[in-house]
């Protein structure tokens, strides 16, 4: 698996699939999941409320709409909007996240930084976790995982992460 990091809009990710830091309730009232609704259209929100709940540990695809992905990941990393995230959410919902993107075939995929916005869950832990989940993730799919975010500070704790795992 190649892994980049970039600073950029989630939303303008032209991937295979965009991970939205979800709640369990498909609600995508605020942060990234707010942008990407937005942006992309309602019908992304009405398609994972439909799909809810969705728990902590798993994650639901739906269609993009207007974004330039494809499909949209919905990996919960809490329960109802508004929770504390922890590390332990933010592990479960980067490898819920990444099966999704294995069980479909995802050939590319872009991830923010989980639980770092709304969630208030520590940028350095945070970062840590996802990369740990990214490296035990052995399935030829995705080949490729896109780490992006708009926020220096996540960004400079995912490549301490990376280079703190590099083999």
């Amino acid at each position: 698996m190649q892994i980049h990091l970039a600073k950029s809009d989630l939303s303008e990710m032209a991937v295979d699939a965009v991970v939205s830091p979800a709640n369990s309730l498909g609600i995508m009232g605020g942060g990234v999941a707010a942008v990407l609704s937005r942006k992309g259209g309602a019908m992304i929100q009405r398609e994972a409320m439909s799909l809810a709940p969705i728990a902590v540990g798993a994650a639901v695809v739906t269609t993009a709409g207007s974004l330039w992905a494809r499909n949209v990941i919905h990996a919960p990393t809490m329960e109802e909007p508004g929770q504390k995230v922890t590390a332990e959410s933010v592990r479960r919902a980067m490898r819920a996240a990444l099966l999704a993107a294995s069980q479909r075939g995802f050939q590319v995929i872009a991830v923010p930084g989980l639980g770092t916005g709304l969630g208030g869950a520590d940028p350095s832990d945070a970062a840590r976790a996802m990369v740990n989940e990214l490296r035990a993730h052995k399935q030829p799919t995705p080949a490729t995982v896109w780490l992006v975010d708009l926020n220096d500070q996540v960004l400079n704790h995912l490549l301490e992460a990376l280079q703190a795992t590099t083999p």
